[in-house]
């Protein structure tokens, strides 16, 4: 017994894969919105708004990327978002259609090093922060005027192997990228620790 053969009007609809930005018109835009500056600093006139539907491409970009796998689980996801909006929108001026006929590309990539050039800042600000309090004398803090003998707390001991955590990381940090300065009071700590015999 042979299948009966379905007709292909009967058959499901094969669905496409839809881009969330059709490049083409994004290339259109950009180029337009080019013109319009380069005409405004010909006549020497004020700098015209990057146009809507751009914008609109830049926060799409943003958010798509800030989904992948290797950004999502970072609290200050938004505050990524935000740096490479603003960086894109810094940068459109600089799109060069000669060289390229992808705007995604160029925009993603601007995208992607805002995103770990925000990484990298938390990181080091989280870094400060734990060196912060592990400068601090915590068990004395915490310790009352009646306590005697020896004293537990479990979030000192997660503070502690946190701050521990983030000094290897940003050592990793340093070596791959050199930070180039400590903040000051990080320095002075440095300094009298050498200085102490």
């Amino acid at each position: 017994m042979t299948e009966p053969i379905i007709p292909l009007s009967k058959l499901p609809e094969i669905k496409t894969k839809h881009h969330y930005i059709d490049n083409k018109e994004f290339l259109k835009a950009v180029v337009a919105h080019r013109k319009a500056v380069r005409r405004a600093k010909r006549l020497k006139e004020e700098k015209p708004r990057v146009p809507e539907y751009i914008g609109e491409c830049f926060i799409k970009i943003a958010n798509q990327l800030a989904f992948k796998s290797n950004f999502i689980n970072y609290s200050f996801r938004e505050e990524m978002i935000s740096d490479a909006i603003e960086n894109c929108l810094t940068y459109v001026d600089n799109f060069d259609p000669k060289k390229s006929a992808n705007p995604f590309a160029y925009f993603t990539q601007i995208t992607y090093y805002a995103f770990v050039r925000r990484i990298q800042k938390e990181k080091r600000q989280l870094h400060t922060k734990y060196k912060y309090i592990e400068s601090l004398n915590i068990d004395d803090i915490i310790r009352q005027s009646g306590d005697e003998g020896e004293y537990g707390n479990a979030f000192v001991d997660f503070l502690k192997q946190q701050a521990d955590t983030a000094h290897k990381e940003l050592s990793e940090i340093k070596k791959e990228h050199k930070i180039k300065r400590k903040p000051k009071y990080l320095q002075a700590i440095e300094d009298a620790k050498v200085e102490a015999p």
